[in-house]
């Protein structure tokens, strides 16, 4: 099992393919299975790895609400990427991934060759209801364990359109939820999504982002909507995509569109010439 020792934990990632690092970051609601479409594809051309955080298994799961944060969590990242000897890399994540990657390459733009921030952003508009949301929703796993993850995903607005049109790939989607460690959710939601700053709140670091961005978000996920347009009008080189008739978990729901996305904007990347960034 590949494990790198990382800020006093052990976090299981796969690296898989050859070429050029780019380094997927998963949802809250997900770990690192729910990138295989991306994977397969994209392993094709670029040296990509997945991981999974502190708090969902095989990594680590620390007991303490203290042993996570949202610092911590860019912390880990690079902790992880030093530890795989890997210098500048393109990063990928979707929701609370997307809004990680986004904190890692404020904090960190050397690192960075590229982003795609997808589906990030979630308690930036209307953050005083999202709050008391969060609160509850960490309050159920608590009690009822992976059925309280499983409880408060099932019927969110931004879900639901998963289900509806694509019921295979939702149940396995369910099932990976069950799978997933109350303990580390819990943590995770109290400790790294509760606190972590609103985008609105990033404008001044956003604005500073030299390197080249892509925003991708689904026309049904209302929470990231409103923070992925202000990403793309923030950054200096930054290009929004939005899916059509799609939820939250777009690189699950669209694999295919998202990777073909993905993939066209890595290439341009790579040949130096995306929109108004020049390499």
């Amino acid at each position: 099992m590949p494990l790198e020792h990382v800020n006093g934990v052990d976090l299981y990632y796969e690296a898989t393919g050859e070429g050029a690092p780019l380094v997927l970051c998963h949802e809250f609601a997900g770990d690192m299975r729910a990138w295989e479409p991306q994977v397969r594809s994209l392993a094709r051309r670029y040296r990509v790895v997945a991981y999974n955080y502190r708090g969902y298994p095989p990594s680590e799961v620390p007991e303490a609400p203290e042993a996570y944060g949202p610092e911590c969590f860019v912390a880990d990242l690079l902790g992880l990427i030093d530890g795989l000897g890997l210098d500048r890399v393109h990063l990928a994540g979707l929701a609370t991934g997307g809004n990680l990657v986004l904190n890692f390459a404020l904090a960190h733009p050397d690192r960075v060759r590229s982003l795609i921030v997808a589906g990030a952003g979630a308690g930036t508009v209307d953050r005083p209801a999202w709050l008391d949301a969060a609160r509850r929703f960490a309050d159920d796993i608590a009690r009822d364990g992976s059925e309280g993850i499983v409880a408060n995903v099932a019927e969110a607005p931004q879900r639901v359109i998963f289900r509806t049109k694509d019921p295979r790939g939702w149940q396995e989607f369910v099932d990976g939820m069950r799978r997933l460690s109350p303990i580390g959710a819990e943590h995770v939601m109290r400790e790294v999504l509760i606190p972590r700053a609103p985008v609105f709140e990033l404008a001044e670091g956003i604005r500073r982002l030299s390197m080249p961005i892509l925003v991708m978000c689904g026309d049904q996920d209302a929470p990231a909507f409103e923070p992925s347009r202000f990403i793309r009008d923030t950054a200096p080189h930054a290009g929004l995509a939005v899916v059509p008739m799609c939820g939250h978990t777009l690189n699950s729901e669209e694999p295919e569109l998202f990777n073909r996305i993905a993939g066209s904007f890595l290439a341009a990347v790579d040949a130096g010439r995306w929109g108004t960034w020049r390499g």
